[in-house]
């Protein structure tokens, strides 16, 4: 039988009650800025969010309160990361890669062509201690601490474009595809016979459908959030590019927090990238058969020809970074040797254990 307490012993316990949610009153806010919509359903981030700020509350008792805005309410990606460089108004953000190479050069090291070959290899490296040693620069460099990588949109991504299916590297001869104002994607481009248009994202759709451009390359779940069927007919997915979306909080107030709470924001962090893996895959395999569904026609480019496009457009960027952008040759080998030990770790790791 349910108890119920007697109204006198009910406004007893109130004031303990009250004391109690007073002392539990929060000590500490950590703002979060995503551009990403506060979605459940139509990205990874935001949920990623949502379960790291539940898991960090209740990891300090709520003395460690997170609030997360979405859809870029509190401004651009370059805006926010000056913001968490301050820690003041905004304690962390989630950046694109363009982005965070503004505050934090060597990032550009990740546009590399054809560096992935499935999701397990790209979420090995960029979950690993390699890159986690890498992205340690940032705290020098931007007062920023890194805390992990998102895929953005789902990692990789496919051509769209009016003029036809590209099958092969000579299907790109010729057409005018629209890029990021990243100098490494105009390279790319160039090396494998296409011209390159740089143009920020508010102008895409009026350059594909005015003629500006004649393709374009995302994440397949922009390619169907933002209706590229509607201006385009063929898309091919590539995988040429992988494009992630590194998490950083700020360095100055991270170590102003308790190690407590250090500790709850990095496992928790760790915790939600994680959770935010499957559901990238998820959502990226889902809008690449909506992408066949809406497009005129779509082809999955096959290991072969993207090797045979790797093999062109893989010097062309090695140029461009080391003799134009200016990282060390070294650096570059370094990382593209790590890349491929982990692709064969986890391929024999895997046989190892389930194929034998």
């Amino acid at each position: 039988m349910k108890s119920v307490l007697p109204n006198t012993l009910a406004l007893a316990a109130l004031p303990l009650a009250l004391a109690t949610t007073h002392v539990q009153a929060q000590s500490y806010e950590m703002v979060i800025a995503t551009q990403l919509p506060e979605s459940m359903s139509n990205n990874e981030i935001y949920p990623a969010l949502v379960h790291f700020k539940n898991l960090v509350e209740t990891r300090t008792d709520g003395d460690l309160e997170v609030t997360i805005f979405g859809g870029g309410q509190l401004g651009s990606e370059v805006e926010n990361g000056s913001e968490v460089q301050g820690g003041r108004t905004l304690q962390s953000t989630i950046m694109s890669a363009g982005a965070m190479s503004s505050f934090y050069d060597d990032y550009q090291l990740v546009t590399a062509p054809f560096l992935f070959n499935n999701w397990r290899q790209a979420w090995s490296f960029f979950d690993g201690e390699w890159f986690a040693d890498f992205m340690s620069g940032t705290i020098d460099e931007a007062n920023m601490r890194y805390l992990g990588t998102f895929d953005d949109g789902g990692g990789f991504v496919a051509f769209t474009n009016n003029e036809r299916l590209i099958r092969t590297v000579e299907d790109l001869e010729g057409l005018n595809i629209r890029t990021e104002e990243n100098p490494a994607h105009v390279a790319i481009m160039r090396s494998l016979g296409a011209s390159a248009t740089p143009l920020p994202w508010g102008e895409l759709i009026t350059a594909l459908e005015t003629g500006l451009a004649d393709g374009q390359f995302n994440a397949p779940v922009l390619n169907t959030t933002f209706n590229f069927d509607a201006v385009t007919d063929y898309t091919t997915l590539t995988g040429h590019v992988y494009n992630s979306a590194p998490w950083v909080v700020s360095e100055s107030w991270y170590q102003e927090l308790p190690e407590s709470h250090q500790r709850a924001i990095v496992t928790s962090a760790r915790e939600a990238i994680a959770m935010s893996h499957g559901m990238s895959g998820a959502l990226a395999t889902a809008s690449w058969e909506e992408s066949c569904e809406r497009f005129s026609e779509c082809y999955i480019m096959p290991e072969g020809e993207r090797e045979r496009m790797a093999e062109i457009a893989r010097p062309a960027w090695k140029e461009w970074i080391v003799n134009d952008f200016g990282m060390d040759a070294e650096r570059v080998e370094a990382m593209l040797a790590e890349v491929e030990r982990i692709g064969e770790e986890v391929a024999e790791q895997d046989f190892q254990r389930y194929g034998q």
